[in-house]
């Protein structure tokens, strides 16, 4: 027997498109009852502000066949049988492997996603006019056991004033869950590693100012109960949820952008879901309107590394995937450091 299917009609830079949707009556979060139908609704309505955060830039997607309870997977170039107007553009990854991964371009795309179950988008910092240049300096506030999103938003606006010190304007959302993710538009002339560096930076400076609350630790049980500054989101092909995008999380929540205003007055993260988005977009309209207009520099930043690596304050741990880096610290926990095998943190 044939699974239900119908036909969605999408607007677009291109005319419309018609685009199916199988099985639309899933319940992908069965705490609320959202169905894909839904979730493909809720991305045609919110897909201007979404495309302008996530579109024409690499994208993993990441797809729960069942529902966010069950199994999930990451799709990074386009599967086989992909329509003409999903796009791609070969990227570099770590590794130094290049492949071809998926852009977004238009909203006929995004509903495609979510007939593929795509609930999570996860876009570069890069466009797909350069992949290898971030346009946007990431900043992931990540609360700790024993602290949340209250802990975050104190943590914020510091980082607001110690970017702005540097040049940079701050733009901030919440992840979709307890923390808040702070973007400063940059101009596309540093590569990630330089990027990296800039975040490293600006973490430092928070740090040492507000070091009850702040952490550089990469080491879990160094970090306390504080705001951990999750600097290796700023690395080549990390991702965070993009603006707009659904989270896999019980309630439906949307990763949400706000204004400073908005995030001094107190706000719920977890009022900013699926079925509540639409209407506030239509409300208030969008705080990321023009996010890339005005792009700034990261020359303080990287000056400011380099002040800390003269002061002997050097380069900090990569992700275990990576390939082991210049002047990194071992990557094992410093509890099992055996000082005869680690004489010194940089060798």
């Amino acid at each position: 027997m044939a699974s239900e299917r119908i036909t969605l009609t999408v607007p677009g830079p291109h005319g419309e498109r018609e685009v199916g949707l199988s099985n639309p009556n899933r319940v992908l979060w069965p705490a609320v009852g959202i169905t894909k139908h839904e979730l493909a609704e809720y991305l045609l309505a919110v897909s201007g502000p979404f495309l302008a955060a996530n579109g024409d830039r690499p994208v993993s997607l990441e797809r729960f066949p069942d529902s966010v309870e069950g199994e999930r997977f990451y799709s990074k170039n386009p599967p086989k049988g992909a329509p003409a107007f999903v796009e791609a553009v070969t990227v570099r990854y770590n590794s130094g492997r290049r492949h071809p991964q998926i852009v977004l371009t238009e909203p006929a795309a995004a509903v495609w996603a979510a007939q593929m179950n795509t609930i999570v988008f996860h876009p570069w910092a890069s466009l797909a006019s350069d992949t290898d240049n971030p346009v946007e300096l990431r900043i992931d506030l990540d609360p700790q056991p024993g602290t949340d999103f209250t802990d975050a938003a104190a943590v914020a606006p510091a980082l607001r004033d110690v970017l702005a010190e540097a040049g940079l304007t701050a733009f901030l959302k919440t992840s979709g869950n307890r923390g808040i993710h702070v973007f400063c538009p940059i101009e596309p002339v540093w590569e990630f590693l330089d990027v990296r560096h800039a975040v490293i930076a600006a973490g430092r400076e928070l740090e040492r100012r507000m070091p009850e609350r702040v952490t550089m630790n990469w080491w879990k049980e160094e970090r306390g109960e504080r705001i951990f500054i999750d600097f290796n989101q700023a690395n080549r092909d990390r991702t965070m949820a993009g603006a707009y995008s659904p989270r896999a999380l019980p309630t439906a929540t949307v990763s949400t952008p706000l204004t400073w205003d908005e995030l001094d007055a107190g706000v719920d993260p977890g009022a900013f879901t699926v079925r509540t988005v639409p209407q506030r977009l239509a409300d208030t309209g969008d705080p990321w309107a023009g996010l890339l207009d005005e792009p700034g520099r990261i020359d303080t930043l990287l000056e400011w590394w380099q002040r800390d690596l003269d002061a002997g304050l050097g380069e900090l741990p990569f992700p275990p995937d990576f390939p082991k880096m210049p002047g990194e610290p071992p990557r094992v926990q410093p509890s099992r450091i055996n000082p005869d095998n680690w004489p010194k943190a940089d060798e």
